[in-house]
């Protein structure tokens, strides 16, 4: 997946509203706010926290735990 850039304006109201909901969590921007949005509505294009293979280690550990067959 490329790094495609979009500008997208905004008013400033909202994206003073936003500055102010975000202040003290982990937000670090009103861009990495909306993009937080934008992935919960689509979580198919959200990068993975782990290999395939970090998968495998991890499906055999639970399988190993009895947790899954």
């Amino acid at each position: 997946m490329s790094d495609m850039k979009l500008e997208i304006d905004l008013p400033d109201e909202i994206v003073a509203k936003i500055g102010d909901d975000i202040k003290g969590t982990s937000f670090t921007s009103v861009e990495n706010f909306v993009e937080s949005l934008v992935l919960q509505k689509y979580p198919e294009l959200r990068q993975p926290d782990y290999t395939e293979e970090e998968e495998k280690v991890i499906r055999e550990r639970l399988r190993k735990l009895g947790y899954i067959e």
